[in-house]
């Protein structure tokens, strides 16, 4: 059967009769309207909706439209966007489309002005030089309307932090702001206990190397550690000063070779200027090197940290053989740092910009028939609307980033314009990523769970994408001569990695194996990879010194003379804690009805293929849930940020 004759048994010319259109809608629920024609309408190829303010003075939310025809026949007409004010939507049918599949100009001009309209409204800008660009508009009531949160209160990041300071009962520390604690004991005044939680178990062993180094791995930011082959120059570490940690009777060089070191380097804070947005309190940043070992337990713990990166008389190599405070200090630096590579780097770029990248492209490019639009647009939901509203209250200048971060003032934007060098497609394609830093072999380094659970949703995902693009893509051809796809894979490359051909990212895109990695990319990123950088924040920063926002001490640049007393001094003040414990609170709650991967609410496919490939693929994310929470049983530390009923399908908070 050929597809105008498929087409014709889907959607024939139907004769006189009652046709019945069935609106499913918001606010009202259904309404049901019978036309009455009197002519045969042949082929229907578009459905146009009209909305009078007399008739409904509040924006509508139309899902779908369901055509009956007079022989019993429903027609699926997908919506799911907002009318608004005398505004017109004119909607095609459920199948998917791809360029040059229609043959009449009615649909050929439908598809043309989609496009036109949306380029108009989704227009590019630069927040900063050397960001990825993002959608042109200040604030979040200046988007479209389709994709704006439906209450605005509900991404009102004064609001929710100010709201979290409330449910965690810290607001009573505000009007000492600027006073420091009493000792590690006085943070447990704003420390909220959680039965069973990571977050009380990070409080109880923060001080450990074994916590320590297992943070690496299944914390926060576990995207930094990997294998060292080779000590670099500017860290000068010797058999000598380690060997008491190490257990295999061997010399640090020999342990290298063995695969047993490891090291983790925040080059990229190196000269970063702190903040300097409050004159009353001078706020330090160091870029530290840090040296790991896997020791005879196949646990990674911390043998060597350098606070800055070049070695000198006054920035020594402190060890775990030195006084316990030097070398508590000398971890709290490592984990302060680690903070604000996640929150900047790790987290707001590489989830957040990018997934926006990816959204606007999408809407600029891809016509609502399309079969991309349709995959790709659950991923992208609500991302612009909060990134948007982050760049109008959260990391703008003077916005609350600056509140409690010593890269706030300026900092952040800094780090990200660094970064940007690192922003590379094969280092958003996770099994790549986590084999550039060695990390791939489950047997010589266990326990690293974010990659055990990352690799198998990268899996799913790309069964599923790659089921998807069979369906409507049938040959190399269909892929190269689809302007539309090209467009967007172009709109990308260009605006979102600012047209840099280090990045790796392609400009075009000519197989169906690499369509299907790329799709990958985009929904991995918006969805698994933000959970794993997003959902673990308030366990493992609430406790403030396991995660330091800002220090107000500079580095010690001696060993022998840090206190307890220094180390208290160093780390944030009262008002600021607060700030970043409701900062980290906030940030690490699902939206309200929050969709997770697999789900599609929204039926924008209606062929049954896509349908069936969907049941097999919410079948092996099930498979994936119920083999996390096995393994997780009865563990002290579970680690489930990337377990498929944990992965919102969005980056949307």
């Amino acid at each position: 059967m050929n597809k105008s004759e498929e087409d014709s048994l889907l959607f024939p010319a139907y004769p006189v009769g009652c046709y019945k259109l069935i609106l499913t809608a918001s606010p009202i629920p259904v309404d049901t309207y019978d036309v009455t024609v009197t002519e045969d309408l042949g082929e229907i190829q578009l459905i146009k909706i009209e909305k009078r303010k007399y008739w409904f003075p509040d924006d509508w939310y139309l899902k779908y439209v369901t055509v009956k025809t007079p022989i019993g026949d429903y027609l699926e007409f997908p919506c799911y966007r907002w009318i608004t004010d005398e505004k017109e939507v004119v909607l095609r049918d459920g199948r998917a489309k791809l360029f040059g599949d229609d043959k009449t100009q009615v649909l050929k001009h439908h598809k043309r002005k989609e496009l036109e309209d949306r380029q108009k409204m989704y227009r590019w800008a630069e927040w900063h030089p050397g960001f990825p660009l993002n959608i042109d508009a200040k604030s979040h009531k200046e988007l479209p309307r389709n994709i704006q949160f439906d209450s605005e209160k509900g991404v009102d990041f004064i609001l929710n932090y100010t709201k979290a300071m409330e449910n965690l009962f810290v607001n009573r520390f505000m009007h000492m702001f600027q006073s420091s604690w009493s000792d590690f004991a006085d943070f447990e005044k704003i420390f909220v206990r959680i039965s069973n939680t990571i977050s009380e178990y990070v409080m109880q062993h923060w001080q450990e190397d074994f916590m320590f180094g297992y943070q690496f791995l299944n914390g926060c930011n576990p995207v930094m550690i990997k294998k060292c082959t080779e000590l670099p120059k500017k860290f000068p570490v010797t058999t000598e000063m380690v060997e008491c940690s190490l257990e295999r009777n061997l010399t640090l060089e020999e342990e290298i070779k063995q695969g047993n070191i490891f090291i983790v380097d925040y080059e990229l804070l190196d000269g970063i200027e702190g903040n300097k947005t409050d004159p009353c309190t001078i706020q330090y940043i160091a870029a530290p090197i840090c040296l790991l070992y896997k020791n005879l337990e196949k646990k990674i713990v911390p043998i060597a940290i350098q606070i800055n990166q070049v070695p000198k008389t006054d920035n020594p190599i402190f060890l775990p053989s030195d006084a316990k405070n030097d070398w508590l200090l000398a971890k709290i630096w490592v984990r302060s740092s680690d903070f604000h590579v996640h929150q900047t780097v790790t987290h707001l770029l590489r989830t957040h910009l990018i997934s926006e990248v990816f959204g606007v492209a999408m809407f600029r490019q891809l016509p609502a028939v399309h079969p991309l639009f349709k995959l790709l647009v659950p991923h992208v939901r609500f991302t612009i609307a909060i990134n948007t509203k982050a760049r109008e209250q959260l990391i703008c200048e003077y916005g609350l980033f600056d509140k409690a971060n010593a890269t706030g003032g300026g900092g952040h934007v800094q780090m990200v314009q660094r970064a940007m060098k690192d922003l590379t497609y094969s280092s958003l394609c996770f099994p790549e990523e986590i084999k550039t830093r060695s990390m791939e072999s489950s047997e010589d380094i266990p326990y690293y769970y974010y990659r055990d659970d990352g690799v198998k949703v990268w899996k799913a995902i790309k069964s599923f994408v790659t089921d998807v693009v069979d369906i409507y893509y049938d040959s190399e051809e269909k892929v190269l001569e689809d302007l539309e796809l090209q467009a967007f894979v172009k709109d990308i490359y260009v605006y979102g990695l600012r047209g840099n051909k280090a990045s790796g990212f392609p400009k075009t895109i000519k197989t169906r194996q690499k369509l299907s990695e790329y799709l990958t990319v985009v929904i991995f990123t918006t969805s698994a990879q933000h959970a794993a950088v997003n959902f673990g924040q308030y366990d493992w920063c609430s406790w403030i010194p396991n995660a330091p926002p800002t220090m107000r001490c500079p580095p010690p640049t001696e060993k022998g003379s840090v206190t307890i007393e220094y180390i208290v001094e160093s780390l944030p003040d009262r008002g600021r804690s607060c700030w970043h414990l409701g900062a980290v609170w906030a940030l690490s709650q699902f939206q309200e009805n929050e969709v997770f991967l697999g789900m599609y609410p929204d039926e924008h496919f209606i062929e049954k293929p896509v349908k069936e490939a969907m049941r097999k693929f919410r079948q092996s994310l099930d498979e994936i849930t119920s083999y996390i929470a096995e393994r997780n049983r009865n563990k002290k530390l579970p680690y489930c940020y990337l377990s498929p009923d944990h992965i919102p399908n969005s980056v949307a908070v």
